[in-house]
């Protein structure tokens, strides 16, 4: 839909939506048409560029939707559960002419009466589900009402369970110090810390599901009926924030349920706990903690003597529920929701989730929504509910990642060598069951090593790869040739999740990794001596081998103790169980085994999105900028099998004026060099001689900022080399201090620091300096995220095409599989089509970093005739496609630019 018009949705609108003030016209018709999809049960991709308020649209259109359907609801329960004779409007007989006769029947062939009662029944069902679900609604209404306006309630809850917590502490110390003196003649008694690394009885999938963790009597609680409603989900942890405190300030803020979801490492209370700083860390010790608390409940019920476990203080449901209540009252975001839950005792993690039934609005990451494991254990349901995917231009690549992995031969090695010897170390008190497993686990990784060539009990850093190079195999390919064919990886993978081994593994780890503690016997001290000697070899980084001794990861102590190797190879068996035909595993195999990996691509990822739009009542995929929408139409859409007639699209200007965009598209230098940056003609003199004589000229009549973008950080290092040799860049550095993009994500902000300093100095001071020049990288860090407004950005320069490099092994599969499964496009092969949208895609980001608000301005420079052919321009974004200028010599381009920025500075 193009121009921001709303004629492509038919079916009910709305006249007007309630908005904090004045709307732009864009946003009027943003929102009109997202109602109108939401009501039509559409799946729809908007676009909205930065500056024009889309995340205001998005919660007014999409909570007034909300409301108003809520509205109907409700009516629609009213008029059924009335009275007989009420005056309500009459309900409609279910068989008409009174009394059936017997004999009588319907066109299905069953006699009328039968009919008729099984009618009967069904609106007897219906109408005793609708009045249990209000009697529910307004027990919730209630509930929240009281917490809304009665403090007094808030202070006597909070005495309450500090005067419950102290009960249970004294009772637990009690406890521990009675058990301190039974069971004295334990075979091999070890000390407490000792005993939680041991692995407990595995009981497979008909344990009880971990996390469930709550009394029996509180059943009707979890029954609750999820209502409709809204999830939102956005890339970053600081996106979702933002969202939240727009909700916060729309006139929608005080009314709504929102609930916001995270990661552990987001929303975990217990320092114990969070002190692991690894992810995956975090979450196998709070599973763990859980599953103690269950645990002590049976061994008391069974009078069984267990060592003491340590349990969460804050996994408490009375807590946890009054946190749910309080987080449903009012609009938090993270930070708030993990206050409350210090404040109040109460674990946020699970808290919030337990406020997802009644939520209106859940707000979660992309992670959270797009995998289904990760979806279903958070309890998200998403059976016609409304699905809002916010910046969402990296959608596909997102969904790879998500159900992608990779090993190192390292890993590997380091994941055997530490299993074998943990078994080695409490074989007599594994269960027979858990060894199986940890066999089949050490036989797993040893042909993994195989595979990639090598020997898993020799050092991997010593093992030179015989032959480098990278091989993809199929699923079925890969595990008939590893060997592994006759091991079912579900259960194992299902092992390693459930007996959390690798939890086990890393505390291990940690303890013998340490000088050796005080043991009991000297024959202990001789079988711990070489564990603990083998292990400190590992964080040293030493090359020394021994029997059953291979050193880790090749990476510092900060990593090695960041996650158990076995971790990263749980993550892919679990890629592997998960996978279709769709799915192929990369042998990248480089200079040792330690540096050779395994990998698993997922070629499809429609095929984990179609689960998402079948299941929703519709689906809204928005962003800044969504061209070229090709993409998500074929590769991800119709791959899913969604109806073409239910797909919608949108797409509004920007709020700028258009005196206040300069887009050129360039086709000679100053010299009449043609631009055509492609990988034969790029590192060519000329081609960056003539750059840089462009950017001297540019930088001439440009005030503050100018962000030039490269293909890559190799070619922008050659180009700064060059210059550097040339006496090109000193010229440079006379008009603009020169910043570079840094590699390593934690000096991006210090170097943006000051560069906004510098550009503040200049304009403030006046002289021959006129700002700054930042050199960029697409696909880096500052193409995406970051704002150059105003003066950071009054000029974006990309420098050529930055097409992908299409010698990647990833991207060549990727290219053969979409040939083999998608029609040709207007005599285009799919995979040229896929490396046209990719670049186009890269480019559409990085240049949408200069407009960011109103009143902004801005020129944008695409230096390569390519940009001006028809297919390739027509993949800009409508508001800048519109705009674009194309110049074949640099002298008129060059006017225009003058006369632009001297107009916009006078």
């Amino acid at each position: 839909m193009d121009g921001g018009t709303a004629e492509a949705v038919s079916g009910p609108g709305r006249a007007s939506f309630p908005f904090p003030y004045t709307p732009y016209r864009i946003q009027e018709q943003f929102m009109a048409a997202l109602y109108a999809a939401l009501e039509a049960g559409r799946v729809g991709i908007f676009e909205s560029p930065t500056g024009t308020g889309k995340s205001l649209s998005l919660i007014c259109g999409a909570l007034s939707w909300l409301r108003d359907f809520e509205e109907k609801k409700q009516q629609e329960e009213a008029r059924l559960l009335a009275p007989e004779g009420s005056g309500q409007e009459e309900k409609q007989p279910l068989v008409s002419g009174g009394l059936a006769c017997p004999n009588s029947r319907d066109a299905s062939g069953e006699p009328d009466w039968i009919t008729a009662f099984v009618q009967k029944k069904e609106e007897q069902d219906l109408v005793h589900r609708l009045k249990e679900e209000q009697i529910r609604r307004k027990k919730r209404e209630e509930r929240l009402e009281k917490i809304r306006h009665n403090v007094q309630l808030k202070y006597a809850a909070k005495r309450k369970r500090s005067e419950e917590d102290e009960m249970k502490r004294l009772l637990q110390l009690s406890k521990e110090i009675l058990s301190e003196g039974a069971g004295a003649a334990v075979p091999e008694q070890l000390d407490h810390n000792e005993e939680e690394l041991i692995l407990a009885e595995y009981e497979s999938d008909e344990e009880k599901k971990v996390g469930s963790g709550l009394e029996e009597d509180d059943d009707d609680d979890l029954e609750e009926e999820h209502v409709t409603k809204i999830y939102y989900c956005s890339r970053t942890h600081s996106q979702l924030s933002q969202f939240v405190h727009e909700v916060q300030k729309s006139p929608f803020g005080k009314g709504t349920r929102l609930v916001s979801l995270g990661s552990r490492q987001n929303l975990c209370v217990n320092e114990e706990v969070r002190r692991l700083g690894a992810l995956q860390l975090i979450n196998d010790r709070c599973t763990e903690m859980q599953k103690n608390k269950h645990e002590k409940k049976s061994d008391a019920e069974g009078k069984k003597r267990r060592v003491s476990r340590t349990v969460c203080p804050f996994y408490s449901y009375e807590q946890m529920q009054f946190l749910r209540d309080e987080v449903l009252v009012e609009v938090k975001d993270i930070e708030q929701l993990v206050t409350l839950g210090k404040e109040t005792k109460a674990c946020p993690y699970y808290g919030s989730r337990y406020a997802i039934p009644a939520a209106q609005l859940v707000v979660l990451p992309y992670q959270m929504l797009l995998h289904e494991a990760t979806r279903n254990a958070a309890g998200i349901i998403l059976k016609d509910q409304v699905v809002i995917i916010d910046e969402a231009h990296n959608l596909i690549d997102t969904i790879t990642c998500i159900h992608s992995a990779e090993v190192s031969g390292s890993q590997l090695c380091c994941a055997h060598s530490q299993l074998l010897q943990y078994m080695e170390r409490y074989s007599k008190r594994l269960k027979a069951k858990n060894l199986m497993y940890i066999k089949q686990i050490l036989y797993l990784l040893e042909r993994f090593v195989v595979m990639l060539g090598g020997n898993v009990n020799q050092n991997p850093s010593c093992q030179a790869v015989s032959q480098t190079g990278t091989e993809l195999k199929s699923i079925n390919d890969f595990l008939f040739q590893s060997q592994i064919d006759n091991i079912n990886l579900f259960k194992v993978q299902r092992y390693c999740e459930k007996s959390l081994i690798s939890r086990k593994l890393f505390g291990f780890v940690e303890r013998y990794g340490n000088p050796a503690p005080a043991v009991k016997t000297n024959k202990e001290n001789q079988k711990l001596a070489g564990l603990q000697n083998f292990l400190m070899t590992l964080q040293q980084g030493s090359h020394k081998e021994g029997p059953l001794q291979s050193p880790p990861v090749e990476a510092d102590n900060d990593q090695l103790r960041a996650a158990s190797p076995l971790m990263h190879i749980e993550g892919f068996l679990s890629a592997l169980t998960n996978a279709n035909e769709d799915g192929r595993v990369i042998l990248n195999r480089q200079g040792t085994i330690g540096q050779s990996s395994l990998k698993f691509l997922l070629l499809n990822p429609a095929v984990h999105f179609a689960k998402v739009v079948k299941e929703c009542r519709a689906v809204i995929i928005a962003g800044g900028t969504m061209q070229p929408v090709a993409d998500f139409r074929e590769q991800l859409l119709s791959c899913a099998g969604v109806d073409p007639a239910r797909i919608m699209e949108f797409s509004c200007g920007h709020v700028i004026p258009p005196e206040n965009i300069l887009p050129i598209v360039l086709c000679s230098g100053p010299s009449n060099q043609q631009l055509e940056f492609t990988y034969q003609t790029r590192d060519l003199p000329q081609m960056m001689d003539e750059t840089g004589r462009i950017l001297c000229n540019l930088c001439n009549v440009v005030p503050g900022g100018v962000v030039c973008f490269f293909p890559s950080y190799d070619y922008e290092k050659q180009v700064y080399a060059h210059w550097e040799k040339t006496g090109l860049l000193t010229r440079l550095a006379t008009k603009k201090k020169i910043f570079q993009e840094p590699k390593k994500a934690n000096q991006v902000e210090q170097v943006l620091v000051e560069y906004a300093k510098c550009i503040k100095r200049c304009s403030q001071a006046g002289g021959q300096m006129t700002g700054a020049l930042l050199l960029s990288v697409v696909g880096g860090k500052m193409s995406e995220g970051i704002n150059f407004s105003d003066d950071l950005g009054r000029c974006v320069i990309m420098v050529g095409m930055p097409y992908p490099n299409i010698k990647s092994p990833e991207l060549q599969e990727k290219m053969t599989w979409l040939d083999k499964t998608m029609p040709r496009a207007a005599s285009q092969a799919p995979s040229r089509v896929l490396i046209e949208h990719l670049c186009m895609k890269a480019v559409n980001q990085s240049i949408g970093r200069a407009i960011r608000h109103q009143k902004d301005f801005a020129s944008i420079l695409l230096l390569d005739h390519r940009y001006s052919r028809p297919a390739i321009l027509n993949k800009l974004p409508q508001w800048i496609r519109e705009r674009t200028q194309v110049k074949p010599a640099f002298g008129s381009a060059f006017a225009e630019l003058r006369k632009f920025h001297r107009g916009k500075s006078d």
